[in-house]
């Protein structure tokens, strides 16, 4: 799994990469929590996803967003951070011209970045939201929603109340043309504490279904 530096809009970012060994092989994208509250690429839940996309034949790749670890820049509460992202899938697409398609998959602030980045980047064709917290930030921009994904959360979750996720899950189930895969883990709370295996397998669970063609409905494909 290599290391990599590359250009941010704020300066140098760090991430792990592995490319596939296909050619024109989906990207994946896996955004960390918080940077202010201990959030990095290394977070156990970030780099479980990495090597589950990885395992699955993605391009993958994590990085810390800025001033974190080695990243340049300093935090600038969500707006620089989607730059990062975008940047990201810049960087990683000038390596893999031929890859068509591409998944972001973001926990906690690392979801609401990877929402905000789906409704910007029409080759994003899945998702998985982590513990997304809208009581905390506005997730007003998904009108409409344009890619199918899964929203996975605990129940005993005090960071991001299980009925805020659930409003935000029902204003998406009202768009038509994608299909929202909600799942509710009993007993897990923000950090997934004793339930870090359960959540990885949902996840796997979800993207075997996808490869597979299920849990999305068929739509045209966006123009970038």
């Amino acid at each position: 799994m290599p290391e990599v530096i590359f250009n941010g809009p704020a300066g140098r970012l760090e991430g792990r990469y592995q490319p596939s060994t296909e050619k024109n092989a989906p990207i994946a994208i896996i955004l960390h929590p918080h940077p202010q509250f201990g959030g990095t690429m290394n977070n156990k839940i970030v780099y479980d996803l990495f090597y589950l996309f990885q395992s699955r034949g993605f391009t993958t790749l994590r990085f810390n967003f800025r001033g974190i670890g080695r990243s340049q820049g300093a935090f600038d509460h969500g707006a620089g951070e989607l730059s990062d992202a975008a940047a990201a899938l810049d960087w990683i697409q000038s390596l893999h011209p031929d890859s068509k398609n591409c998944w972001v998959a973001g926990y906690s602030f690392g979801a609401w970045i990877g929402m905000q980045l789906l409704m910007r980047r029409p080759e994003i064709e899945g998702f998985m939201s982590i513990s997304p917290q809208p009581n905390l930030y506005d997730f007003s921009f998904l009108a409409p929603c344009p890619s199918s994904g899964l929203i996975i959360h605990g129940s005993d979750d005090r960071v991001a109340p299980p009925q805020d996720v659930q409003g935000l899950v029902d204003k998406l189930h009202t768009q038509k043309g994608i299909t929202i895969t909600q799942k509710t883990l009993p007993g897990a709370n923000h950090f997934y504490s004793n339930m870090h295996e359960t959540l990885i397998e949902e996840c796997a669970e979800y993207l075997d279904a996808r490869l597979r063609g299920e849990l999305a409905e068929a739509r045209p494909k966006r123009l970038r």
